[in-house]
């Protein structure tokens, strides 16, 4: 079988920091003969003001159907204010292909890096949030009366279905009996949300119960987000909504040493065939574009969760330990308080996979 990957770089920093990803993806490649085929894309921000085409329809259709998994840098251009080409892919991955999943390892790989100080061993910070991707917030239903007047009323609905729920649920207690890990919290805010909170509760308890000797606890979001930064060592399996897991998991990546180390994944957790859709988790950070000093970590790490998931474990960890060594050596972009460029941290996370062992 060979695995098609389909690329976006998209915008910002994004076509730099995947540039960086696609070199190693080759070495790796050739060194140990993977059966893999990169395939790059125009879609984002340029190709959008270009064509006024966000992504053709048919495109989600070919690449559900013949590719494997797709790595995306990121998505988000001020040129295009309703950011309508970010809202058509981004969403259309997860709803066209059910993508429920997004999977956050939180995992400290140099404690120089973590800003908490009584972190004093990298093993203190590891645990995998479970965000559920596909509702809340993000469904985009609600309206606006009397806008632009002082009587402005905007509302959003955050939408929690049973299926949605269960779903994530159950993902995050299968993956903690799959991984032998122990424990697992989940976030929610039933004090303030009513009957999304009595959903979430009644669900967790009733799922929880299927898998016994997993121990099971729910917080209220805030009160979790403050006990990360301050107990990260307790956390090993955390599930939540949307919105609450979109705040949770940047929170998270400043215990691990910033977001530009924070890679993720989101996928269907019964779909073997199409395994996912791969991004670093910062944005396009405009700012910084064109400039060679985005930290290129994050996406790299996301394709080391892709090998990961396609089953290449060895050459997986080959990966995580050439972006270990770069960090233990200082080799790292301004973000980190290193002094190397983009282009210049990918050449030599290169190196070192080239100089591991073919079989480690």
């Amino acid at each position: 079988m060979t695995y098609k990957i389909a690329v976006i770089g998209g915008d910002g920093i994004g076509p730099e920091v995947i540039r960086e990803t696609i070199k190693v993806a080759q070495v790796v490649t050739s060194k140990y003969n993977l059966p893999m085929k990169i395939r790059q894309f125009p879609y984002g921000a340029d190709h959008y003001l270009e064509t006024g085409v966000t992504i053709p329809e048919s495109v989600f259709s070919q690449w559900q159907t013949e590719y494997s998994a797709v790595l995306l840098g990121a998505l988000g251009d001020p040129r295009v204010e309703s950011n309508v080409h970010a809202e058509d892919i981004l969403m259309g991955f997860r709803r066209k292909f059910d993508l429920y999943v997004n999977y956050r390892p939180v995992t400290l790989i140099n404690k120089k890096y973590c800003p908490l100080k009584q972190v004093t061993d990298e093993k203190q910070v590891d645990f995998i949030v479970f965000r559920e991707n596909t509702e809340d917030i993000y469904v985009n239903i609600g309206g606006c009366l009397k806008r632009g007047t002082t009587d402005e009323m905007a509302i959003e609905n955050s939408v929690h279905t049973y299926k949605g729920v269960e779903r994530i649920l159950r993902a995050a207690f299968q993956y903690a009996k799959d991984t032998g890990r122990k424990s697992v919290v989940m976030g929610h805010k039933g004090n303030a949300m009513k009957n999304a909170g009595a959903l979430w509760l009644r669900l967790f308890s009733e799922i929880g119960h299927q898998f016994p000797g997993i121990e099971k606890k729910s917080m209220y979001i805030d009160a979790l987000c403050m006990d990360v930064i301050k107990n990260p060592a307790s956390y090993s399996v955390i599930v939540t909504s949307n919105m609450f897991g979109d705040i949770l998991t940047d929170v998270a990546a400043q215990v691990q040493g910033g977001i530009g180390l924070a890679a993720s994944v989101n996928y269907h957790a019964a779909d073997k065939k199409f395994l996912g859709v791969y991004e670093p988790v910062h944005g396009s950070a405009p700012d910084i574009a064109g400039k060679n000093i985005a930290n290129p970590m994050a996406s790299i790490l996301s394709y080391y969760l892709m090998l990961q998931r396609m089953g290449f474990e060895t050459e997986a960890l080959v990966v995580y330990e050439a972006v270990a060594k770069a960090l233990e050596q200082g080799h790292v972009t301004p973000d980190l308080g290193g002094k190397f460029s983009t282009s210049r941290v990918g050449d030599f996370i290169c190196a070192k996979i080239e100089e591991a062992r073919k079989w480690a």
